[in-house]
């Protein structure tokens, strides 16, 4: 599964809009939309905090589905 169809699954299991979604990670609106859209990819970093994020929402992003 690729990241960008990760980022979507959390976000919608969440029920949280792109914004919001990007207050919860501490980036901008923009920088979502564009993981979403696949655009660009996140850094190492992000893609630990994304992790982490997930963890703590007790979500696994392997065992969802689009």
């Amino acid at each position: 599964m690729e990241f960008k169809d990760k980022v979507k699954i959390v976000r919608q299991k969440l029920m949280l809009s792109q914004s919001d979604f990007a207050k919860e990670l501490g980036v901008a609106f923009s920088t979502i939309n564009e993981w979403e859209n696949g655009v660009r990819k996140p850094n190492y970093i992000m893609q630990r905090k994304f992790s982490k994020y997930c963890e703590e929402k007790n979500i696994n992003v392997e065992e969802e589905s689009i």
